[in-house]
């Protein structure tokens, strides 16, 4: 019996998720963001996005939709038409990083997207929470 209860023990225990997890805090870099005529440059948005680990099509959607623009990544940066400020493009990637890489539980960034039958998950890689990944509707919110 009690060996039985290790060997099940040993199996569960195999069967949860690796953490990748760091005391350290989560900081995305600077954003290098500047206006250029009618033209909003963010520079380093390859950085970021491969910081926080997401594909740069999927947060470049997501700020068109969030900003209300139309724009273009060109190389390592995003180049949005209109002018928006640092604080306003700062302000929507908080938003992504809530909805799309922090974790819902334990608010760790150790996030990936995972398909289980029709439906989109965000599975967290420190504890093992998975929520479903809302979809969204157009619209600029602040």
């Amino acid at each position: 019996m009690m060996e039985e209860y290790v060997t099940l023990l040993d199996r569960a225990l195999e069967q949860l998720p690796s953490t990748r997890t760091s005391d350290e805090r989560f900081v995305i870099p600077a954003l290098k963001v500047f206006v250029e005529g009618k033209t909003t440059i963010f520079d380093n948005f390859d950085v970021v996005c491969n910081y926080i680990r997401r594909e740069q099509e999927h947060m470049m959607k997501f700020l068109l939709n969030e900003l209300g623009t139309a724009g273009k990544i060109i190389g390592d940066r995003v180049v949005f038409q209109g002018r928006f400020t640092r604080e306003e493009v700062e302000r929507q990637i908080q938003r992504y990083m809530d909805e799309y890489v922090l974790c819902w539980e334990c608010k760790k960034p150790d996030t990936h997207f995972e398909k289980q039958d029709r439906i989109w998950v965000l599975k967290c890689d420190a504890c093992g929470a998975i929520r479903p990944i809302i979809k969204r509707r157009g619209g600029k919110k602040s």
